[in-house]
């Protein structure tokens, strides 16, 4: 028997940025509303990303859609909701700046065919988080364009997406230093298959610290997880030549400086890497489906997202938070 679609549910809710965030009871979508090529899905599991903290506080540069229901990192959702598939970037793999995109959990709700199936026997809660973070650090990596035996630094490592790039990075046969502060994140990354850890808090030169690892040559690239500007100009700093910065995390009005001299003398590259197109979403998946990457969790109410936010803000959490949504 199909089951009913209910007539409301609560969600985390906030009018206006900077918040606060209310917990509401809202509309559902029902079956006769649905436009054409949408979906209703019924989100059991929801990763709590930087990217709802950063549209709740309202601090990039782009508009919101308020009021704002957030969250875009459910179990079946990818983050693009919605693309035309016909222009020049959509024909290159490129869905995530078609100029007629709309993001799921910023704008709109998600389309069928941006919708990622998830392999059998990897459970929801487990995949939920790999629909962002999994597959943006995913596609960060293969942006680098490393060989296997190839070094990557990784600042912001015990973080959400941090901690998953580790675990990718290593099933991609790359050697990991993992940078990010705590005891806590150390055991977390070396746990997970970093070769070695660097906790910026203490250490007195990160640049020469990480070059030291490398025999003074530098990692041949650095995939920037943190929430922190300045872990990219470090981070372009001390790749080597030939190199590359990966930039992925997006700290607001943060800005990159580099010597124009030294990065085009020693040939370093500055690369942008913003989430994943299908093709993406569907390998980081396979990997996680495989046993070769595992979110590392912990699982809380959707009442708990207020507070959730202000852990996030102050770098208080390690791995990724998921919001059990199931009886919503």
């Amino acid at each position: 028997m199909a089951q009913s679609i209910p007539k409301t549910q609560k969600a985390a809710v906030f009018t206006k940025n900077g918040g606060p965030v209310t917990i509401e009871t809202v509309p559902v979508v029902q079956q006769k509303d649905l436009k054409r090529g949408e979906l209703l899905v019924k989100v059991i599991y929801s990763g709590v990303c930087h990217t709802d903290l950063h549209a709740m506080l309202g601090d990039w540069p782009l508009d919101n859609k308020l009021p704002l229901i957030g969250g875009h990192e459910g179990a079946g959702y990818v983050w693009l909701a919605d693309s035309c598939l016909k222009c020049n970037f959509c024909i290159k793999g490129q869905e995530s700046v078609c100029k007629s995109a709309e993001n799921s959990g910023f704008q709109y709700a998600s389309f069928a065919r941006h919708v990622t199936p998830i392999p059998d026997g990897l459970p929801p809660d487990q995949a939920a988080p790999i629909l962002c973070a999994g597959v943006t650090v995913y596609k960060a990596l293969k942006q680098a364009a490393l060989t296997p035996g190839d070094t990557v630094a990784i600042p912001g490592a015990g973080g959400g997406l941090g901690h998953l790039a580790v675990q990718y990075a290593n099933a991609m046969g790359y050697k990991v230093i993992a940078i990010d502060t705590s005891d806590e994140k150390e055991q977390l990354c070396k746990s997970l298959g970093a070769d070695s850890f660097i906790d910026f808090k203490k250490t007195k030169d990160i640049v020469k610290d990480v070059q030291a690892l490398t025999k003074s040559l530098g990692p041949q690239a650095a995939v920037v997880a943190a929430s922190g500007g300045a872990a990219d100009e470090l981070g372009l700093e001390y790749v080597r030549s030939y190199g590359a910065l990966v930039a992925v995390g997006l700290p607001p009005n943060a800005k990159i400086s580099a010597d124009v001299f030294f990065t085009v003398f020693q040939n370093k590259r500055v690369v942008g890497s913003y989430v994943g197109n299908r093709t993406d979403a569907i390998e980081a998946l396979d990997f996680a489906a495989r046993g070769k990457v595992k979110t590392f969790y912990k699982i809380e109410p959707l009442e708990a997202l207020p507070d959730i936010y202000r852990r996030m803000h102050a770098g208080q959490v390690t791995g990724r938070i998921v919001l059990d949504l199931g009886n919503q």
